[in-house]
């Protein structure tokens, strides 16, 4: 069977073949420039964009994962799944979305490398068992993890590791690790890799990552755990809205007294939020109606490197469980400067997708385009 190439038609060209009419497409746009984090001046320049953008050819590979990952790409509002799948990209492979089964499955795989060589981006979720892991601890189609990983990243364009187990390792990755569960970044080095953690990760953060490698041809300005700024740039302490009352030293003492009932902080019941770098409290979850801290569970800190051997999910950072009730507040205050302090020191170290190159400004973007 012959090699399928990626339709060679236009974002544009396929939005108009679904019906879409301009003035949805502008509407479409501004959405999408919104998500960025991009001004609302540039909704015009990005509609031109992706007027001429070609959809890319996406490989998604499913490794040691709960199918979590998944779920939260098919509860994207903007855009949509159908979107995503029918208009951004041609998603020519993907284990729980797609129709073929089996060999045929495989062969569609294959086919989509050989056709878009140098073109593809591969999305990875899961932790892959390393080179000297057991391959029989997670195959596909008879070929371990990580021979089905590098046989097909090896001519992709991008990498996209999706989820905290996928970026960073996540849970299969925790001690005592009896699989030798690895990172994707751990494993491929030669291809550029963006991690889009969380655990799962949010939704629109999936798809705004695919909107910029659309927009501006190549992957977004990333922190130094390679996460994307535009999402993973300010902590979820700085723009929680129970802030106030941390400010204020007003904090929840277990999850039923009064002050959980007023909303107050949820830092003294093990709240991560000022060492958790993540974009939950602005996008939330399930179409923007809530995220874990506004239904009253503190953070876990599930988009950070090794957040489950961390552990200390209900006892608050940087504070000895010794510690007297009335000196808590006045620790917890240092510590969590101190914290933050440092993680803002190290994501000082700003790369992009590809290590070397800077990030496209608005003005250079309004030239571009």
């Amino acid at each position: 069977m012959a090699a399928r190439k990626t339709p060679e038609k236009t974002l544009g060209e396929s939005l108009r073949d679904h019906g879409l009419s301009r003035r949805g497409f502008l509407k479409f746009c501004a959405a999408t420039t919104s998500m960025m984090a991009l001004p609302p001046s540039l909704a015009p320049a990005i509609a031109a964009a992706l007027e001429t953008a070609k959809r890319p050819s996406v490989i998604w590979l499913s490794f040691q994962e709960c199918t979590g990952c998944t779920e939260s790409l098919t509860r994207s509002h903007a855009p949509t799944l159908e979107d995503l799948i029918l208009d951004f990209i041609s998603l020519d492979y993907h284990h729980t979305l797609q129709a073929a089964a089996g060999e045929a499955a495989e062969e569609a795989r294959l086919q989509a490398m050989e056709a878009n060589k140098g073109e593809y981006l591969v999305i990875v979720d899961g932790s892959i068992p390393g080179p000297d892991a057991n391959p029989g601890f997670s195959t596909v189609a008879g070929h371990s993890n990580y021979q089905t990983l590098m046989e097909t990243v090896e001519h992709a364009a991008a990498v996209i590791a999706v989820g905290t187990c996928a970026a960073f390792g996540g849970i299969p990755q925790a001690k005592p690790n009896p699989t030798g569960a690895m990172s994707v970044m751990d494993l491929v080095k030669d291809k550029p890799v963006v991690n889009v953690s969380g655990c799962p990760p949010i939704p629109m953060v999936i798809t705004g990552v695919l909107a910029h490698y659309l927009v501006f041809g190549r992957l977004p300005e990333l922190d130094s755990y390679g996460r994307p700024l535009a999402f993973y740039g300010q902590s979820i302490h700085d723009r929680c809205y129970r802030r106030p009352f941390y400010d204020r030293g007003l904090f929840a003492e277990s999850f039923d007294d009064e002050g959980a009932k007023l909303g107050w902080c949820l830092y003294r019941l093990g709240c991560k939020g000022p060492s958790t770098y993540n974009a939950c409290a602005t996008m939330k979850w399930n179409d923007g109606t809530s995220w874990p801290i506004e239904s009253g569970h503190p953070c876990l800190g599930c988009s950070e490197p090794s957040f489950w051997d961390a552990g200390g999910f209900y006892e608050p950072l940087s504070v000895p469980l010794t510690l007297r009730p009335e000196t808590l507040l006045q620790a917890g205050a240092v510590g969590a400067v101190v914290g933050g302090g440092l993680a803002a020191l190290a994501r000082k170290k700003v790369k992009d997708a590809a290590g070397t190159r800077q990030p496209v400004t608005v003005e250079e973007l309004e030239q571009k385009l």
